[in-house]
């Protein structure tokens, strides 16, 4: 249990059954370690105003806590509860830390079987910076999730089939001038790339421009595996492949649900399915009237269906910019096949600022620059971090040139310098390690007591990004982590200090060195041993 869901046991006790309380940290001009505002929706209860009710709440807390759980309780303003909590709670919460040491911060809380899937660009290009991001929050996203407690599967669905592998075969005859080229065809020089090294394929299946789209397509799978997996270290469990649903026929099962629940209806020759019944602007075809071929939602929808068969009770999908009118109909999806739960996350267009001035990029002639080529460029540990670092939502400009910088002015840099900062420390005075019991009750400087509060709530950080996916409060947590770890080392010393203090002050950064790696797991970020 962490000190936040501590705090909660004993504020429930003391308001009236029924009552939802909140219970945040409050802000950094505040030096309360928690805060609640319970008392402004007991006052309409009670026919009291908010700090005669807080005052009452107050009064009740201090006989339902333990003694000495807290340092003290206030009333603030017109009725906000400020909390303190004891250096004796700080401390034990310390030994907490190096009790369960890689399991701090992981639950036992979620229950669920979730899917999660992400990327699953199509195989017919390199990967783009937008895949990218998608990538690294679900990665995380994923180890946030089992930290939690959940059973999760990442993985990526391979649309290995269908249009967009056709025209990718029609593509390569073009560059090879075995047909005529057109706008739709894809572009840039991995096409070219391609074609040359595979000549006598494409003049072999030059009529068969499907066959030889799928041939092509397995190739820069292969790549974009390496991409993934070995350079940008994101972790899939899973590969799905689109061609094999549809070999077992699972789109067609999936028409047959639908036909059966009464979802269906016929119009202009084609076969709609009525997404409106579930929020969506309009109904979506699921078999077109020209060529009676399935739709992408049918086929997507047998995906579903394949997610479902396997008991996963929740699925997440991670798309990109322009999928926003595609999350209605998903849903419509998952609703009729009853899963527990499903989100679709949508991550915002990346603008790349290169010398001061945005780099412009155009998929469509092949101008643009890849995943890869960041990742390269930058390395895996910027890439992920700044991406990570941005509401998924929002627009964001990312810096090549603040993320090549090494200085504490680059986010990952100032937060890599910390762990290596507490691993010198704890090298060079490895010898107060001897010492049995330190005194942990001298760790009260503010220096000290900061950074003992911030290091108590990676769980809470946890819980809450499990809770709501938002993964850059992660990133946040970190740089803040960051910050009370560098002030502690400007302000406080572990060598030079009288044994007993030195022995304590060990120890914190003992802990701090736990929460670090613990974090950086999570985060999928390289922890170095120098800068």
């Amino acid at each position: 249990m962490s000190l936040r869901e501590s705090i909660m046991s004993y504020l429930v006790k003391a308001i009236p059954k029924g009552v939802v309380a909140d219970l945040r940290v409050p802000d950094e001009n505040q030096d309360a370690h928690y805060a609640t505002s319970v008392a402004f929706k007991l006052a309409k209860e009670l026919g009291k105003n908010p700090r005669e009710a807080a005052e009452e709440v107050v009064m009740k807390l201090l006989k339902t806590a333990p003694p000495e759980f807290f340092d003290r309780i206030e009333v603030s303003g017109p009725g906000f509860i400020n909390f303190w909590l004891s250096q004796k709670t700080l401390n034990a919460e310390l030994q907490r830390i190096f009790k369960e040491g890689k399991r701090y911060g992981t639950s036992k809380d979620l229950k669920d079987k979730i899917q999660l899937e992400f990327i699953s660009a199509n195989p017919t290009g390199p990967l783009t910076l937008a895949n990218g991001r998608g990538g690294f929050l679900g990665d995380v996203l994923g180890n946030v999730l089992k930290s939690a407690g959940a059973k999760v599967e990442k993985e990526y669905y391979v649309n290995d089939t269908g249009n967009q592998v056709l025209t990718f075969g029609k593509s390569i005859l073009a560059v090879k001038g075995l047909i005529k080229d057109e706008e739709n065809f894809y572009k840039g020089s991995y096409v070219s790339d391609w074609a040359k090294k595979n000549s006598k394929t494409v003049l072999k299946l030059k009529d068969r421009p499907m066959e030889l789209g799928e041939r092509a397509a397995k190739d820069l799978l292969k790549k974009i595996k390496i991409d993934i997996g070995e350079k940008a270290k994101i972790k899939f469990d899973r590969y799905t492949s689109e061609k094999k649903i549809h070999q077992l026929k699972l789109p067609n099962e999936m028409l047959k649900i639908f036909e059966k629940g009464g979802w269906t209806y016929e119009q202009e020759g084609a076969l709609w399915l009525k997404t409106t019944a579930f929020g969506d602007d309009k109904d979506r075809v699921l078999i077109t009237s020209k060529d009676k071929f399935p739709t992408y939602l049918l086929a997507d929808a047998g995906h579903y269906l394949e997610t479902k068969k396997r008991s996963f009770d929740t699925k997440i999908n991670i798309l990109g910019p322009d999928h926003y009118g595609y999350v209605k109909r998903i849903q419509a999806v998952a609703k009729i096949l009853k899963f527990k739960k499903s989100e679709v996350l949508i991550t915002q267009a990346i603008r790349l600022i290169k010398d001061g001035q945005e780099f412009k990029m155009s998929k469509r002639k092949g101008e643009f620059v890849t995943f890869e080529d960041l990742v390269n460029e930058v390395g895996m540990d910027a890439a992920r971090f700044f991406f990570l670092m941005i509401s998924p939502e929002t627009h964001m400009d990312f810096d090549m040139g603040l993320a090549k910088e090494r200085s504490n002015k680059n986010p990952v840099f100032y937060l890599q310098y910390a762990y290596v900062r507490a691993n010198n420390i704890l090298t060079k005075a490895k010898a107060l390690a001897a010492v049995k019991k330190p005194d942990m009750k001298l760790l009260n400087t503010e220096a000290d007591v900061k950074l003992i509060r911030s290091l108590a709530q990676f769980p809470e950080v946890i819980a809450d990004t499990a809770s709501d996916y938002e993964v850059h409060r992660l990133t946040r947590y970190a740089l803040s982590l960051a910050g009370d770890f560098h002030n502690f080392y400007e302000k406080e010393r572990v060598l030079g200090e009288p044994k007993d203090i030195a022995a304590a002050r060990y120890n914190l950064v003992k802990a701090i060195f736990i929460i670090l790696n613990n974090l950086f797991g999570v985060l999928g970020i390289t922890k170095p041993k120098k800068m």
